[in-house]
């Protein structure tokens, strides 16, 4: 079942759930710095892998709205496992390029 629109919220601003977003969007910067040049998007791409490095608060904060909105996030909220975080992290970073 769907969060509420006040859980979805709520959920934006758990502390736990962007410590844990923090630290998976940490984990795919330091995946996409060791991609090859000719990935598609690699500039795009390792513009926000630097950024994320360098302030992974902020990164979090620019996917936040986007990511609260993912299917799985929006069925476990804070109780998704971090797999499934990891990969609601990469779909909704990979939706920016």
């Amino acid at each position: 079942m769907a969060l509420t629109y006040l859980e979805t919220a709520d959920l934006m601003t758990d502390t736990d759930f962007n410590s844990r977003s923090r630290v998976a969007c940490l984990h795919y910067a330091s995946y996409i710095n060791g991609e090859p040049a000719d990935t598609p998007a690699h500039n795009t791409r390792m513009r926000w892998a630097r950024e994320t490095l360098a302030d992974p608060f902020i990164a979090v904060s620019k996917i936040m709205p986007a990511l609260a909105m993912d299917a799985k996030v929006q069925e476990f909220g804070g109780a998704i496992t971090d797999p499934d975080l990891q990969s609601a992290i990469e779909t909704t970073v990979n939706n920016l390029f």
